[in-house]
């Protein structure tokens, strides 16, 4: 008796007359963006003026770094492979504004300074005057 009770219960049971609730889960946080810099996004090389005006420098000092040559080496500086500027003596960085004469045969020339024929063209030089020396030197052994 007490079997078929149970029976009859289970039947009922499984015979719901409202559908079940189902629970959907969502989730609680977003996802974490990557903060690294992205592949299209590279980091900055800031070129330009490293030396100003005035200042001491020592032999090899990176004067300026450039893309183009928008600064050209005067005296006692060198011209790297990258453009870069580079003091070749020990001194004072003077940057002076100076006249140029390119050679308008040059197709490199004839198109960045096209039109500027008649005119006179400046560029900025950067120059290391070297110390004076202090000229007391003493006669170590004479030949």
């Amino acid at each position: 008796m007490s079997f078929n009770i149970m029976q009859k219960l289970s039947l009922q049971c499984l015979k719901a007359d409202q559908p079940l609730m189902t629970t959907i889960r969502n989730a609680s946080k977003k996802t974490g963006g990557s903060t690294r810099n992205k592949k299209g996004h590279p980091r900055p090389k800031h070129r330009g003026w490293r030396v100003l005006d005035g200042h001491y420098v020592s032999q090899g000092t990176i004067l300026a770094t450039q893309l183009t040559t928008r600064f050209h080496p005067g005296l006692n500086v060198g011209f790297g492979r990258n453009g870069t500027l580079f003091a070749m003596e020990h001194g004072r960085v003077i940057v002076s504004c100076e006249p140029i004469e390119p050679n308008w045969d040059h197709t490199w020339v004839q198109r960045n300074y096209a039109g500027r024929q008649d005119q006179t063209i400046y560029k900025k030089f950067f120059n290391v005057i070297p110390e004076k020396q202090h000229q007391r030197f003493r006669l170590v052994e004479e030949i």
